[in-house]
């Protein structure tokens, strides 16, 4: 019998088994969806008990069917045939036949582990290791592991090459895919870790770090799903570009309650999507933005009055700027800005009736006093621009105006200027969002009704009540800080990770376990012990269990070895992984004249367009990105879906077939971290990589 008639037999034998499973898929569907049906029919129970019974029968139903959903596409991916004869299927959840008896085993099930764990070496019980390659609901192809070749029967069939080796030769597309079916044993490891504490999976690029991590969010929801479902888990990677590519990987797992956010989007009601210049990053991320965020958060708004004059019967009471800047901090001392505000009239109207002196006003006592006062419009103007709510927002775009004035050579002339200049736009950078989340602990939230209000005279009372419910709605603009924390926080690329953007990060998981992804040689942060010290802050004592991948999957050893070159320049002893596979394919280096750049580029993406199946992406120097986008949009439109031209930064965490780097000394000299970003560049290509520029000056230092 041919290679090729065994094969068929198999897929065939083995299809025969995947029609089973998803005839029980659907059988589970369609009672789930008859669940959803039956709980909206209870909606005409006219009796609140009857109401929390179907909205509880309605969300558990909806959930199961979300998760048979999203697990249908390549459903079972893998059978095991054991020693003793038994086989057992794997699959993205499991499923039962109607005895109750297992047809699929769960990926993230004890049972399963030993797909991911067995070798040649430990066997672990394990004869034959199958993966099935399927498209939706059909086989399309087998391949296989043989790990005890000693007790195999005579008549087992082994195909393929193993499962691995096919899988690395896949084109890429625009999503991230998951790799439940070819998880390795080092890899396994990682996933399958205690959930307390800190998890941290390091290793050089195309090791798996990422869709490892998130395999890892998905064997933590399976495993202690009570825990992590009602208290969330948080998935934070670098840019938009990154949150869109890797979206798939947890829904085609089976889970779809994740929370997944780019730095630029970790605070809700903010959707940051620009990086600012190296200078203002590197400022606005440092631990000394603290103080002078603490300074600004205490600050009056700009505007507001610096005198108050009020006559009273046959005084005139007055505070200037010095007796309210007094006020101003005596109110702060006990409280946050916003929760000082319910406590601003009252220690406003206590200064104004220690200057009475007039006998009418004090014969009719204090209690009138406060009453008119308090009613009088001229009063409650002034309050409500002396002391108005403020949103973080609103205090963020003050500090242009403020930052000469309360920084205090916190920063240098150069960063001031960098920070105002970066300050002049309308929206926040991803680099504003971490001082935005600052600003909100810091000014804290209008509370619903003050813990004195029972001791408040009525007055006061009614004027807090009646500003509150004309500011509250502007205010609450953002969730309540007491929403922030997460039972797990899964962070990627966190080598590159701020300061200010650990304390972000810190707060949504000071009672949170956490999965850390990273690589140093990748960093794009200029200032690694600074953020170390911000991340051990942010763990605060968590026991810590490190991992590190050692192989890599992405690269060919042509491309990998360029890039290593690379590395050592940006980093001492950089994390090199091995890479485990050649292509025969050397990357190409061009040197062309200025005028001939944009051209070059074009005709480099072409060439490799034409040789690979999958993605190609141009990469380019930030300040030049936006006009080779320009340049190259007949070419991105031809080949739609296909091509894309991106900066440095948001190439983290992607993967291409081939990649064009247009100008890398213009990468290598954008920041002190440039020879780490080129590193990240060059690290995306799977197969191609092709670089275009005017000079040659980094090829020269690596030589």
């Amino acid at each position: 019998m041919s290679s090729d008639n065994a094969a068929q037999r198999e897929i065939e034998a083995e299809q025969s088994y995947v029609d089973m499973v998803y005839e029980r898929l659907d059988a589970s569907a369609k009672v789930a969806q008859s669940l959803v049906v039956e709980g909206m029919a209870r909606g005409h129970v006219g009796n609140e008990g009857g109401l929390v019974e179907r909205d509880a029968m309605v969300f558990q139903a909806q959930r199961r069917l979300s998760a048979l959903n999203a697990a249908h596409d390549g459903l079972v991916f893998g059978r095991l045939t054991m020693i003793d004869g038994d086989s057992r299927y794997i699959g993205r959840i499991g499923v039962r036949d109607a005895d109750r008896e297992i047809l699929l085993v769960d990926w993230r099930a004890p049972a399963a582990a030993i797909f991911y764990q067995a070798t040649a070496q430990e066997p672990a019980g394990v004869v034959r290791r199958r993966v099935l390659r399927c498209s939706n609901d059909q086989v399309i192809g087998v391949e296989d592991d043989l790990l005890d070749g000693e007790n195999a029967p005579d008549d087992l069939v082994v195909i393929g090459e193993g499962a691995l080796l096919a899988s690395l030769t896949r084109a890429r597309d625009s999503t991230m895919h998951s790799v439940v079916a070819t998880i390795q044993k080092e890899q396994d490891e990682a996933i399958r870790a205690p959930s307390r504490g800190a998890t941290t999976i390091g290793g050089g690029p195309g090791t798996g770090k990422t869709v490892v991590a998130l395999h890892r969010a998905a064997y933590l929801l399976y495993t202690d799903r009570r825990r992590f479902e009602s208290g969330g888990v948080l998935v934070v990677g670098p840019s938009n570009v990154f949150m869109s590519y890797i979206e798939r990987v947890l829904p085609s797992l089976g889970e779809t309650s994740v929370t997944l956010r780019s730095l630029g989007e970790v605070v809700d009601g903010i959707r940051a999507g620009r990086h600012d210049e190296p200078v203002a990053a590197a400022a606005k991320g440092s631990s000394r933005m603290t103080g002078f965020l603490a300074k600004a958060a205490a600050a009056p708004m700009p505007g507001a009055p610096t005198e108050f004059r009020y006559f009273f019967k046959d005084d005139v009471l007055r505070l200037d700027a010095a007796q309210l800047d007094k006020l101003r901090r005596q109110l702060l001392a006990g409280a946050k800005r916003n929760r000082a505000y319910a406590q601003a009239p009252a220690v406003l109207v206590e200064a104004l009736w220690r200057q009475v002196r007039g006998e009418r006003a004090l014969e009719k006592g204090r209690d009138d006093f406060v009453e008119i006062v308090t009613t009088d419009d001229r009063f409650v103007d002034f309050v409500e621009q002396w002391w108005p709510p403020v949103e973080p927002i609103e205090i963020w775009r003050t500090l242009p105006d403020v930052i000469d004035r309360l920084s205090q050579g916190t920063f240098s002339r150069v960063e001031v200027e960098a920070l105002k200049a970066s300050w002049a736009a309308s929206e926040p950078s991803i680099q504003d969002v971490p001082l935005v989340d600052e600003l909100r602990y810091l000014v804290g939230e209008l509370p619903e009704a003050t813990d004195d209000e029972d001791e408040a005279p009525k007055q006061l009372m009614s004027f807090e009540r009646r500003e509150r419910e004309e500011r509250v709605d502007r205010f609450r603009s953002t969730q309540s800080i007491e929403d922030d924390g997460f039972a797990h926080v899964l962070v990627d690329e966190a080598q590159d990770l701020s300061p200010m953007q650990w304390r972000m990060l810190g707060r949504r998981g000071r009672h949170a376990s956490w999965t850390i992804v990273g690589d140093e040689a990748q960093s794009s942060w200029p200032h690694p012990r600074e953020s170390a010290a911000a991340r051990k802050a942010a763990l605060d004592g968590k026991p810590e269990h490190a991992f590190r991948l050692s192989t890599n999957y992405r690269n060919s050893a042509e491309i990998y070895e360029l890039a290593a070159k690379v590395a050592a320049v940006g980093v001492a002893d950089p994390d090199l992984a091995d890479a485990v596979r050649r292509t025969g394919e050397e990357p190409r280096q061009h040197v062309v004249e200025p005028g001939s750049l944009v051209d070059a580029a074009r005709d480099a993406a072409r060439d490799i367009l034409g040789r690979v199946e999958g993605t190609v992406a141009v990469v380019a120097p930030r300040a030049s990105v936006e006009r080779l986008r320009a340049d190259l949009t007949d070419l991105v439109a031809e080949h739609d879906g296909r091509l894309r031209v991106l900066d440095g930064l948001d190439t983290k965490g992607l993967e291409f077939d081939g990649v064009v780097v247009v100008e890398p000394d213009g990468i290598t000299d954008e920041s002190s971290a440039g020879w780490r970003t080129l590193y990240v560049v060059l690290t995306r290509a799977t197969q191609l990589l092709t670089t275009v520029g005017t000079t040659e000056r980094w090829r020269q230092r690596i030589s």
